[in-house]
């Protein structure tokens, strides 16, 4: 008797939504696999190329799987509600039969295929997002500022996440969870301008600054020439040499004194900060190693104790004084006299600092129109009140305006309003607090003990002077000399009361 044969039922995956994700999956992957191969070849990182081959192509292809599934559970509950339309049966595998061992082979092949290509994205996209590339150049306009000084400063060869992230896999998840915000904030022009600091995400130093630099093996004094520039009509250099008192905090290599005597390895310290910035510091907690414990309240504005108890309590961390470890915003007048020292500035030209610290410090809608006033503020100055140096020095101050270009775009940020006063940075006390946030001779314990303000705590002066005076001076400590007579003893002020970064000495 013949059988007449059921007619197969359709495939579940013959509807709209599985079609649509198949030509999803199969288009992102057809794009993704030769640029994949382009970039795993190329000498040169593009980041943009590699955001799209790593992180965007991955997931489209993702969804279009997933798409492709979610489309034939439509399909089959679809055809189930519906009578007389039949659902077709799971597939039964017969592996005696040759076609059907030629069909494993191929699903099990395509299968291993699928996942090391699965593999090899996600390994050059972790490499990728942990790059200093994707950190600094994926969200270039935000990040132009932190990725042009990082470049130019003494940690330009450490990886961003080894300071932003560190070892361990618990604070790379907390990174890209915190990183999808920060997305989010960009694709929508959420993000605050200039960035806020400090970071409060940011790992303890303990855990990553400490993985290269170990503060129990400080100790001893450093010798150094600091070299200054007057803004008067020669630029006249005035130096300081002195003894920094580098110390340490471990009694078992050297006595523990000194600046980094707050280490938190013999003394614990801890400080509440009543701003954001933790630029104010009004109170002050040491804890000795015999368990003493003494609280130091600012005289000028002190906390109640309720304000203490509902305050954040910080530890102290390197990064309190060492802020900007690898981002950092030079000041005009810093910036210039670098440029000096290094001889990339000519100091024969008359008034050159004075000059430079104008056309730095005036503020501006954009980079590029900074740089334009640059190129002409500097030419103007000199055709119209030295038009003989102007004639006879016309490549040195075309060399001129050229740094002090570069000096703008590698410290000034406009579009983002990030420079040395929206970022100070607090080693030492020159042009910022630093130091005297604590260190102002205004923070008494209640047996009346002051934190000390007495500059030959951290430091001892040698020699001050002309260079040439420098150079044939007895080297013995002494007072510290203002090379400009301002008729009072500048020591009972904090530097950065004059010096903001725009006066010159």
């Amino acid at each position: 008797m013949n059988h007449t044969s059921m007619p197969k039922p359709p495939s579940l995956l013959r509807n709209p939504l599985s079609f649509f994700g198949l030509a999803v999956a199969i288009t992102s992957t057809a794009f993704g696999l030769p640029m994949m191969f382009v970039d795993m070849f190329s000498r040169r990182t593009h980041p943009y190329l590699a955001v799209l081959v790593y992180l965007v192509l991955p997931f489209v292809a993702a969804g279009g799987v997933g798409l492709v599934l979610l489309g034939a559970l439509w399909e089959r509950r679809r055809r189930r509600r519906r009578p007389g339309m039949v659902v077709p049966p799971l597939p039964s595998i017969d592996l005696n039969r040759s076609a059907h061992q030629i069909a494993v082979a191929g699903a099990l092949t395509t299968f291993m295929t699928i996942v090391a290509m699965l593999s090899v994205t996600g390994y050059r996209a972790y490499h990728f997002t942990e790059s200093v590339k994707f950190c600094g150049l994926v969200c270039h306009q935000v990040m132009k500022p932190e990725y042009t000084a990082y470049q130019y400063s003494p940690h330009a060869r450490v990886a961003c996440t080894q300071c932003h992230v560190g070892p361990g896999a618990s604070w790379f998840v907390r990174s890209k969870i915190t990183g999808a915000y920060q997305v989010y904030a960009v694709t929508f022009n959420k993000y605050p301008r200039p960035i806020p600091t400090p970071v409060k995400s940011l790992r303890p130093a303990q855990e990553t600054c400490e993985q290269c630099h170990w503060p129990a093996k400080f100790f001893g004094a450093q010798q150094k020439t600091f070299t200054h520039y007057m803004a008067d009509e020669h630029n006249s250099p005035w130096q300081i040499q002195m003894l920094l008192k580098i110390g340490g905090g471990d009694p078992s290599v050297g006595a523990p004194a000194g600046i980094h005597w707050h280490m938190n390895i013999k003394n614990d310290i801890y400080y509440i900060a009543s701003d954001e910035q933790r630029e104010t510091i009004p109170w002050v907690r040491v804890v000795e190693p015999q368990g003493r414990i003494a609280e130091y309240m600012s005289m000028e504005s002190p906390l109640s104790p309720e304000q203490i108890v509902k305050s954040e309590v910080r530890r102290m961390d390197c990064v309190d004084c060492h802020n900007r470890p690898s981002h950092i915003f030079r000041p005009p007048d810093r910036a210039v006299e670098e440029a000096f020292e290094t001889g990339r500035l000519e100091r024969s030209l008359p008034y050159l600092k004075r000059e430079a610290i104008r056309l730095l410090a005036q503020e501006y809608p954009s980079e590029e129109q900074a740089l334009s006033a640059i190129l002409k503020g500097l030419a103007e100055f000199y055709q119209k009140d030295y038009p003989e140096v102007y004639r006879e020095q016309a490549v040195a101050i075309q060399q001129a305006t050229a740094e002090l270009q570069r000096i703008y775009s590698r410290n000034f940020f406009p579009e983002m309003r990030a420079d040395w006063r929206a970022h100070p940075n607090h080693m030492g006390h020159l042009n910022a607090e630093g130091c005297f946030r604590c260190h102002d001779g205004l923070h008494k314990n209640r047996e009346g003990k002051v934190l000390t303000k007495d500059c030959t705590a951290c430091h001892t002066i040698l020699a001050q002077g002309p260079p040439e005076e420098v150079a044939q001076a007895k080297l013995e400590a002494q007072p510290f000399r203002h090379p400009v007579d301002v008729g009072m003893d500048v020591t009972e002020f904090k530097c950065s009361q004059c010096h903001t970064g725009t006066s010159g000495l």
